[in-house]
């Protein structure tokens, strides 16, 4: 198992030639997601790629704190213009990006599952150990900020339970055969690269990227049966039945109908109570 040290944006740059317009990695930063949206309005290009050594002001889903602990984590964004897929097609990518990460988890000898609508889990205890966030870029239909937070090295019990209960992990607490941060951001970059030019070339469409099969396969939350909390207060308890070709959830619900629930619509999605 390799010790990790500071990421290197030389090192990264030769390693992933050819697949992202830029790399940079800065010590620290309120939010890497941020950061990119801002580069947006100056031109930046398609597949820039930003990576912190900290974030200060981490965020996941609906402005919720993401701890970004220094030098123990992968804290990475990439600035994305899918030019030719529809906008109702841009939210699938937080699932191309979860089965980037479970792909790479695996190859380091983590079980690893997908959670909807964006959290990799790992172990026998269904961890957290990264969460995604793809955000459109307000006034440009064309361009999302991809986020995703894994974490990597143990993180110390100073770091509480996500929102909605779910205890955090790493890599490395779950047996991971490599802990060097350089490396592990190489293949992630590498597998998003790959099922993001697959994505793309089907036009946002999991279904016709052959992606779709993928993540019902992978993801823990099919078949549960689950409650959905809303924005307004209210809750959608059903069995999460499949995921359509955009990634959204299909909820049955008592009485046979199925809904189709939204990633941007929901506040969390939590097993049902007996």
């Amino acid at each position: 198992m390799s010790e990790t040290g500071a990421l290197d944006a030389g090192r990264l740059s030769a390693a992933l030639s050819g697949r992202y317009a830029a790399i940079e990695v800065v010590a620290s930063t309120g939010s890497t997601n941020a950061d990119l949206r801002e580069a947006t309005a100056k031109g930046a290009e398609d597949r820039t790629v930003l990576i912190a050594e900290e974030q200060t002001a981490g965020v996941g889903r609906r402005a919720r704190h993401w701890s970004s602990p220094k030098g123990s984590g992968l804290y990475v964004s990439v600035l994305l213009r899918p030019g030719g897929v529809p906008f109702a097609n841009l939210g699938s990518l937080s699932v191309v990006a979860g089965l980037a990460v479970r792909e790479i988890a695996e190859g380091l000898g983590v079980d690893a599952v997908l959670k909807w609508p964006n959290d990799v889990l790992a172990g026998p205890d269904r961890a957290k150990c990264a969460g995604i966030l793809a955000e459109a870029v307000a006034g440009d239909e064309t361009t999302v900020i991809l986020g995703v937070g894994l974490n990597v090295l143990p993180l110390g019990e100073s770091v509480p339970a996500g929102p909605g209960g779910l205890p955090a992990t790493s890599l490395a607490e779950q047996g991971a055969t490599e802990t060097d941060r350089a490396e592990i951001a190489v293949r992630l970059l590498t597998a998003f690269d790959e099922l993001e030019r697959r994505w793309r070339l089907a036009g946002g469409s999991l279904a016709e990227a052959g992606l779709l099969g993928d993540y019902r396969r992978y993801c823990a939350t099919l078949g549960q049966d689950v409650e959905v909390q809303l924005p307004d207060g209210s809750a959608l308890t059903g069995r999460a039945a499949d995921i359509d070709p955009a990634g959204q959830l299909q909820v049955d619900v008592p009485g046979g109908e199925r809904y189709t629930v939204f990633a941007g619509d929901v506040v969390h999605v939590r097993p049902a109570k007996a």
